[in-house]
């Protein structure tokens, strides 16, 4: 069974709300919707599932690396090109130490905006079901589900106050 998207256009966010709760108990999944909205509202604010990132594990794996790149960089140097300077040892901490920090940092900060990109799910090369009406203040319900449970879906959320369902029909969008 193929899978199709089908948006639902709300005026205001206690109607998308409901329409959430309505699919809930209509035994969709909420890994199948999601809310499109052109303004920043609260993280449930829409009653939808809570997101689980791992933004906090790119920074630390970037820190990581860049200091074993940092200590493998100034080790290797000093080792390949010995200078023996008044006796003292060829490893000298002190300058190990600069490099080794800004090399950490560095792939910190490098591996935290990788990670902001990939927990963002950013490029997004295939946009999916949209509609423009979206951008201009209404709230989009997103629905992924069966082609079979498509008129199901679009009473739904005509019920819960929908002002236009947009369904997906080869490649183009059509009111349903």
């Amino acid at each position: 069974m193929a899978i199709r998207p089908i948006l639902g256009l709300f005026e205001d966010a206690n109607s998308a709300a409901d329409a959430g709760d309505a699919l809930k108990q209509a035994s969709i999944s909420d890994q199948d919707y999601d809310f499109l909205t052109d303004a920043p509202y609260p993280e449930g604010a829409f009653g939808e599932r809570e997101e689980r990132h791992r933004l906090y594990l790119f920074p630390f794996m970037g820190a990581l690396v860049g200091l074993t790149v940092g200590i493998l960089l100034t080790a290797m140097t000093q080792m390949a090109y010995p200078l023996v300077q008044g006796g003292k040892p060829i490893l000298s901490l002190p300058p190990m130490a600069v490099v080794t920090y800004e090399t950490t940092m560095l792939s910190a900060i490098i591996f935290t905006i990788l990670g902001i990109l990939f927990e963002s799910r950013l490029p997004k090369f295939k946009m999916g079901l949209y509609d423009t009406r979206i951008t201009e203040g209404l709230i989009g319900v997103l629905v992924n589900v069966e082609e079979e449970q498509l008129p199901q879906v679009s009473e739904i959320l005509t019920r819960a106050g929908a002002v236009d369902v947009v369904r997906e029909t080869r490649g183009t969008a059509a009111a349903a």
